[in-house]
């Protein structure tokens, strides 16, 4: 309960001061998209290489990532099956669907996983497999589907290495293969570039909430309250049944897999549809309101499967 609410809290405080600003015009009208460029050029890509080229590549080949890895597919997929249905388009289908099984393991993931779990570095699977695979397929994506899917091959190929949180997030990962340690003059300024990126996105997000309508009720009401449901409910739920049934897990594992699956969407996922400008509502509303959902929804979970 404490590493709940103690998680929340810090984000909270951090998106509030980001509203206040946007309220105040502090930084100028372009002070959140001039935030949100510094995430995603230059403190995002930082702070994923050093977390990955620092990290242990061989959790990724687990049975709790590969519950993780399932039960993200299974509510991205029923997004992406509705997203088609309801042609609303490739650039926010994809946001949706990140939105619908993204889940928040950095600033939110961690301390849950501290104080809920008693180990940080049960999260450490969830981001590798995030970063390393989600986050460039994504954005892979919504960068073909900005330039209308045509060019050849090897332009197709080659499209996640013009991507900033791409190169970021494969570079850290071949370091790491490779068994490389790189300097501290070579890490350190990296690693202070990366600190910036989880304020920054926060910051951000909430100056975007300044004047914007409640949650739920503007046009993209329907894909916000489906990838909410999703996401809060939909995710654990799937985590469970694979956990329980199909791999056996009980117990403290568990747990594990259920309240990783439970967590809210991350709030980067609004810094992606913002520097692609597509979606930044969905996203917006649908990281808010799962946010705001998976307390009660993470409580529980912890109650009952603790």
């Amino acid at each position: 309960m404490a590493g709940v609410l103690s998680g929340f809290a810090v984000i909270a405080v951090v998106i509030g001061v980001g509203y206040v600003l946007g309220r105040r015009g502090t930084l100028g009208g372009q002070g959140g998209e001039v935030l949100t460029r510094l995430a995603f050029t230059v403190a995002g890509p930082a702070l994923l290489f050093t977390t990955l080229a620092r990290a242990d590549l061989s959790v990724l080949f687990s049975a709790r990532l590969l519950v993780t890895a399932l039960s993200t597919a299974a509510v991205a997929g029923v997004f992406v099956t509705v997203g088609v249905l309801r042609r609303w388009g490739v650039g926010r289908t994809t946001i949706g669907a990140l939105c619908s099984g993204y889940v928040n393991s950095g600033n939110l993931g961690i301390p849950i996983a501290a104080y809920v779990l008693g180990d940080a570095s049960l999260v450490a699977p969830v981001l590798l497999f995030q970063v390393v695979l989600v986050t460039p397929a994504a954005l892979t994506v919504l960068d073909l589907s900005r330039g209308g899917g045509r060019g050849s091959v090897g332009r197709m190929l080659l499209t996640p290495l013009r991507n900033p949180i791409a190169v970021g997030s494969l570079s850290g990962a071949v370091v790491s293969a490779a068994g490389w340690r790189l300097p501290g003059p070579v890490m350190n300024p990296l690693a202070l570039m990366g600190a910036m990126s989880v304020p920054a996105a926060l910051l951000a997000f909430g100056m975007s909430l300044h004047g914007k309508p409640v949650p739920g009720r503007g046009a993209d009401r329907l894909p916000v309250l489906l990838s909410v449901a999703l996401k809060s409910w939909g995710q654990p739920l799937v985590a469970w049944l694979l956990a329980r049934e199909v791999f056996g897990l009980h117990g403290a594992t568990l747990l594990d897999v259920v309240v990783t699956a439970a967590l809210p969407g991350a709030q980067n996922l609004f810094t992606y549809a913002s520097r692609y400008r597509v979606a930044e509502s969905l996203a917006r509303e649908s990281v808010l309101l799962s946010t705001v959902v998976s307390v009660p929804v993470l409580v529980g979970v912890a109650a009952v499967l603790g």
